[in-house]
């Protein structure tokens, strides 16, 4: 009997071994098809595989960069232009050096300093993304840009996951996470056309802040993903289920006029005379249960006036995160965020406050900006957790 049970749990290592070969063999089988050898695409900097203890990791076989069709990605290649110099590319001129000054301090900045507190709040899988994740067939590559701390890469065992965000803390969360992900810009991915089966962009758009950086967007979602792929896209929803949040977030209206910060920028004042002592009270980041949309105990003073007036038309909000004084990233960078106004301390909460900056969608306002791109159809739209949501398929 012993013999017989030895027997058979050998043959179950076996089966589950053969498994996750056939598995493999179906992932490489879908990149050979995808890129042979000889198939250079663009130019090659010296890609960033993180998964490893150091933060980036350079292959030195440029072949196998080409073949994976990668571009080299590091915190100042992401900060300098994104073509070479001479050369010629189809990705965006848009880069990080033409990013309005709103995101740098109240997106990336921000989300740096609170990357590990972030993280630690950030594990429940929305049920429709997990649907749509599992719903791929066996060996799809999936391309995931503003990846955050990677909760989504590798949901479905049977796919392969590319993360990208622009945060390098997130990043590097990631990598130490044994996953794949590059340090990116979600206007201008670090991928060949038609290089995914398919990609997900999960509560990113609403942190760009002009229509055409979040067309844009879109645009490059569509580029990545082979012809028939599909594309899911979420953002927060104006027509927020609990309609008494939006009085509780900081409206960014004339009130805070000084300067444009960019064409099609919202308008806020500049960096040097800008206050946070009017930004509300959040609840928000001060525990580690995530809710399916990160405003959802946002609570503060409301703004006063015709504040139910002023929501039909505005989009452009701060909202807070708390850093707990007791976390270990509250330390000088939080002083110098004080020092500089991109955070605040609230003493009665015993926490950093910083603000993150927000678009959020009116109804139809992501299928707009959706049906005006090439190559693509609106195969799926929805409304989820006070989100927009949209599946797109990238059409011949």
């Amino acid at each position: 009997a012993y013999c017989l049970a030895l027997v058979e749990s050998i043959n179950g290592l076996l089966v589950g071994t053969l498994k996750l070969m056939l598995v493999s063999v179906g992932r490489a089988v879908k990149l050979l098809d995808r890129a042979p050898f000889g198939e250079f695409g663009l130019p090659i900097r010296g890609i960033c595989i993180l998964h490893s203890v150091d933060l980036f990791k350079p292959m030195k076989d440029n072949e196998l960069v080409s073949y994976l069709g990668l571009r080299a990605y590091t915190k100042a290649n992401v900060e300098n232009s994104m073509a070479m110099e001479g050369e010629q590319t189809s990705l965006s001129p848009v880069g990080i050096g033409s990013t309005p000054e709103i995101e740098k301090k109240y997106v990336h900045r921000v989300y740096d300093a609170i990357a590990p507190h972030f993280s630690s709040t950030r594990f429940a899988k929305w049920p429709k993304v997990a649907s749509f994740l599992n719903s791929l067939p066996l060996g799809s590559l999936v391309l995931d840009a503003g990846c955050g701390n990677g909760k989504y890469l590798g949901l479905n065992p049977d796919c392969f996951f590319i993360g990208c965000d622009i945060s390098e803390p997130l990043v590097k969360i990631c990598a130490d996470r044994d996953n794949e992900v590059v340090v990116a810009d979600a206007v201008n991915l670090p991928y060949r056309t038609g290089f995914g089966d398919a990609a997900i962009s999960i509560a990113v758009l609403h942190h760009l802040s002009t229509e055409i950086r979040r067309r844009k967007a879109i645009e490059e979602l569509v580029r990545v993903v082979k012809t028939g792929g599909f594309v899911l896209i979420t953002v927060w929803a104006a027509e927020q289920e609990d309609r008494s949040l939006l009085t509780k977030w900081t409206p960014l209206n004339d009130k805070y006029v000084e300067e444009w910060i960019g064409p099609g920028s919202p308008r806020v004042r500049s960096p040097s005379s800008f206050t946070l002592q009017s930004i509300p009270e959040s609840m928000e980041g001060m525990n580690s249960k995530e809710h399916m949309q990160d405003g959802s105990q946002i609570s503060g003073e409301e703004t006063g006036g015709n504040a139910a007036d002023d929501q039909k038309s505005q989009h452009e909000y701060f909202v807070p995160w708390h850093l707990p004084y007791h976390r270990a990233e509250v330390s000088g960078a939080s002083a110098s965020a004080i020092a500089s106004g991109l955070a605040r301390k609230d003493d009665n909460k015993g926490a950093v406050v910083y603000n993150r900056y927000y678009h959020v969608f009116g109804e139809g306002e992501l299928e707009r900006l959706a049906s005006g791109i090439k190559n693509a159809m609106v195969v799926d739209q929805f409304f989820d957790k006070s989100n927009w949501c949209i599946v797109l398929q990238k059409i011949g």
